[in-house]
């Protein structure tokens, strides 16, 4: 069990009692072990990583590429349609303009959770807010 908080002002997780961006927290909750389901992978040729899980925790966890921000990853554009039906990954994807986005969410360091992935050594992961998708308008009355 471990404690994390989740920032409803930046949409974001962090460790219990770090600060995050907005310095705006609350919910802090003891999380059990993390269950992950694996939805998709692609993007490389080594071990078939960056890969998108489901967790049991109603969030993502993303597997991608280091970057020189600790809690930011990189991965391929078509990472992003493996995410579940009418969800999308809650955090902020910013285009690199060479076919991948930059991810920001909370790094995953609980070893049972690492365990269960196939890291590359230029590989971490990270846990980001899952999210409804809304329609509205005229695609609200088509679904």
């Amino acid at each position: 069990m471990h404690k994390v908080d989740f920032c409803c002002a930046s949409g974001t997780f962090t460790r219990h009692n770090e600060s995050c961006r907005c310095n705006f927290m609350h919910d802090a909750t003891e999380v059990a072990a993390m269950k992950i389901r694996f939805l998709g992978k692609g993007g490389s040729t080594s071990n078939g990583c960056p890969t998108l899980y489901a967790t049991d925790q109603d969030t993502y966890l993303v597997q991608g590429w280091e970057t020189n921000t600790v809690g930011t990853v990189e991965i391929p554009h078509l990472l992003t349609g493996f995410a579940e039906a009418d969800t999308f990954i809650g955090a902020t994807l910013t285009d690199t303009g060479r076919g991948t986005f930059t991810v920001v969410g909370r790094p995953v360091t609980e070893p049972d959770v690492l365990g269960k992935l196939t890291l590359a050594e230029d590989e971490t992961a990270i846990e980001v807010p899952k999210r409804l998708r809304r329609f509205y308008g005229n695609a609200a009355g088509t679904r």
